[in-house]
């Protein structure tokens, strides 16, 4: 076999690059080793006789595979964790995602008019106060409220038509009362006139 230890240095001065990273081809040997000068080389290089090889990149196989795996949630235990519960994900954060949902969600409600300020007021100073686990329990609170709301309006509204009741009755004692009194009256003026 024919040395080419000369043209791949050559070649690797020409194209810019180590000596590993050139590629000469094997079935034209003998025609590689006549090239003795740069230019040679480089007409081999244009005739696809020699080529630059393509870097090598670092696979990035394991590290999907281990990150998929993380996102199963694998590789967390107590063994691989370095900061505190509080460093890795700080409880202010997860408080003030939780309130920010509930703080739109109360705000949408009071301008769609579902709910009046009054309880606008009140849920926000319940949620401020971490009284509500999620959304689905302010919902669930807010229809509460407002059943309570109306039942307290129903029994309001009887017992205002019941002192109504209670007044206009009063009213007919008084009028019949003084109906007697004008009839007792007159009878007694009828008797003295006789």
């Amino acid at each position: 076999m024919v040395s080419m230890k000369m043209q791949k240095r050559l070649a690797a001065s020409v194209l810019n690059c180590g000596k590993r990273k050139v590629w000469l081809d094997p079935s034209e040997a003998f025609q590689i080793s006549m090239a003795n000068s740069r230019m040679d080389i480089r007409k081999l290089v244009k005739d696809s006789l020699i080529i630059k090889k393509p870097n090598v990149t670092q696979s990035r196989w394991r590290w999907r595979r281990a990150y998929d795996g993380e996102r199963k949630g694998r590789k967390c235990g107590y063994g691989k964790r370095k900061g505190t519960r509080e460093a890795r994900l700080p409880s202010k954060l997860l408080w003030l995602r939780k309130t920010r949902v509930l703080r739109r969600l109360l705000r949408k409600y009071r301008e769609t008019n579902k709910i009046d300020k009054h309880t606008y007021h009140d849920m926000y100073i319940k949620a401020k106060g971490s009284v509500f686990k999620n959304k689905r329990s302010l919902i669930e609170s807010i229809h509460k409220a407002k059943r309570d709301q109306k039942a307290t309006k129903n029994v309001l509204f009887d017992q205002i038509i019941a002192i109504n009741a209670i007044g206009k009755g009063s009213k007919e004692r008084v009028s019949w009362n003084k109906q007697r009194l004008l009839s007792q009256q007159r009878e007694i003026i009828d008797v003295l006139d006789i």
